[in-house]
């Protein structure tokens, strides 16, 4: 099974669950479940319509404020933005958008207007979407390419536990959309590879910057 992050051979069996199998990468650490366990794009639109991302939910906008409150130490208020992966409530542009900050939304389900992702970023937002990626890798490269030289990537998603006994009882995977899962030895791997400079603050946001 290659790995759907950096396309290594290179990968074992992690753990069965009684519906999923999960592998693991030896070269960039990445956890992935089997593709074969997928849910189809029909299935996977109808579980994101349920989430109830509102910019008028104070809770919401607390959770993305940690991601946009370092941003903001870290952009310029003439800054052009994109939010990949936006949902069906862009909320981050919104937040931004009260700071002066011109941010455009994209969603492949919910805002998949092509013109939106031609344009060149001075910064990209991607908050609890890279888990959901069926090809990591592939999408990756898609949401680097968008950014200008200098430019910076925002990431919310959450670390893998650091055990197999933790990870079975782990919630963050019981939502059948998330299928990969990232560790900071993960996000160091693709730093290397694309010569990022890598910021990672806490356990879910991480920063990199396109040199």
């Amino acid at each position: 099974m290659n790995c759907t992050l950096c396309h290594s051979s290179n990968t074992v069996v992690y753990t069965q669950l009684p519906t999923e199998q999960y592998f693991q990468c030896s070269d960039c650490s990445l956890i992935f479940q089997d593709p074969e366990t997928y849910l189809d794009n029909v299935e996977e639109k109808a579980r994101y319509e349920t989430h109830e991302n509102n910019p008028e939910d104070k809770g919401y906008r607390k959770f993305l404020s940690r991601v946009v409150d370092p941003l903001l130490e870290r952009i310029n208020k003439d800054d052009l933005g994109l939010d990949f992966g936006c949902g069906p409530g862009p909320t981050i542009s919104v937040m931004l958008g009260e700071k002066g900050i011109t941010v455009d939304n994209y969603d492949l389900y919910f805002m998949p207007e092509t013109e939106l992702v031609e344009n060149k970023y001075d910064f990209i937002t991607s908050t609890e979407v890279f888990e959901h990626f069926y090809k990591p890798g592939e999408e990756f490269e898609k949401v680097w390419s968008l950014l200008k030289p200098g430019g910076l990537l925002g990431v919310m998603t959450v670390f893998y536990p650091d055990s197999v006994e933790k990870f079975h009882s782990w919630w963050y995977k019981n939502d059948p959309t998330h299928v990969c899962f990232f560790s900071p030895e993960a996000f160091e791997f693709i730093a290397q590879k694309y010569g990022a400079k890598l910021e990672i603050i806490g356990d879910q946001v991480i920063f990199l910057r396109k040199e």
